[in-house]
């Protein structure tokens, strides 16, 4: 799933270059991946150029959107199939992405790549096997390359959000150099794919579900019975639950899940904001 070349922008990046236009400067150099890198556009009366390639002027763009040129028009990265799946920029440029206005943001305090690398430095994923349950945007995945994993084997189920992952420039790509074949995305459920996995055959998981009211079937005992016969003793799960608000759900999620993960038999601590548990 390579990423393509062409620019990614934002109404900020859009702005910029069009106020660089109307000042009469022929040159602009920022982002158009999303922070990810910087270059320099070439700007003409009737359009501009990046890496040598010609584009149009964007029209008036909506904010918290992200767009690509599809068909020469700007269009937003956006996709309805029953939902609407969007991807949404972030003060640090790295990106999120919602579900019918939903964000799958976990908090609104530091990027979603440094929140990412908090949880998976939890499982110490250098050197080992890491099971990532639903892999979303793939930071899980990318710290785990990061960090030196051995090999990690990730599953989504939704095709929009594997689609997203193809034009989202941080979203590690499996058949890049750096990832060295040692990342595996499937598009599958893992409710499903995980009865084909071998006892004990990971040394690690990470599990980050959408929130209970939409995928009950990820925070079930059935399926942590499954995440226990496919960790190995002694290895770590972190289990993202967010923290809901007691008063209003009038749940504890956390503690449900961490209850939960020792019926299945694990020993299970709420830690940042989910569970981190360890196969007795």
């Amino acid at each position: 799933m390579p990423h393509p070349s062409g620019p990614l922008l934002t109404r900020d990046s859009a702005d910029a270059l069009l106020a660089a236009h109307r000042r009469g400067e022929t040159a602009w150099t920022g982002s158009l991946d999303l922070g990810r890198s910087t270059g320099t556009a070439t700007l003409e009366a009737v359009r501009w150029h990046w890496c040598g390639v010609a584009y149009p002027w964007p029209g008036k763009l909506k904010d918290r959107t992200v767009y690509f040129l599809d068909a020469g028009e700007w269009t937003p990265v956006s996709r309805y199939a029953g939902s609407l799946i969007k991807l949404v920029p972030s003060q640090w440029g790295v990106p999120t992405f919602e579900i019918d206005g939903i964000k799958m943001l976990p908090t609104s305090k530091e990027s979603p790549l440094d929140d990412a690398r908090r949880k998976v430095a939890l499982v110490q994923p250098q050197g080992k096997v890491v099971l990532d349950t639903c892999g979303g945007l793939g930071y899980f995945a990318a710290c785990c390359l990061d960090a030196g994993v051995a090999r990690i084997h990730s599953f989504e189920k939704n095709a929009d959000v594997l689609w997203l992952r193809t034009l989202n420039p941080w979203s590690p790509d499996p058949d890049a150099t750096e990832a060295g074949g040692r990342l595996q995305l499937v598009h599958a459920d893992v409710t499903e794919a995980i009865q084909a996995v071998a006892d004990a055959s990971v040394d690690a998981l990470l599990h980050d579900p959408p929130r209970f009211g939409i995928a009950g079937e990820l925070y079930s005992q059935a399926f942590y019975g499954q995440l226990a016969r496919v960790l190995r003793r002694g290895g770590r799960l972190f289990h993202y639950t967010g923290t809901p608000n007691r008063l209003t759900s009038g749940r504890d999620v956390p503690r449900e899940v961490a209850a939960r993960l020792q019926k299945a038999g694990f020993t299970a601590d709420l830690a940042l904001d989910g569970v981190l548990a360890t196969r007795r």
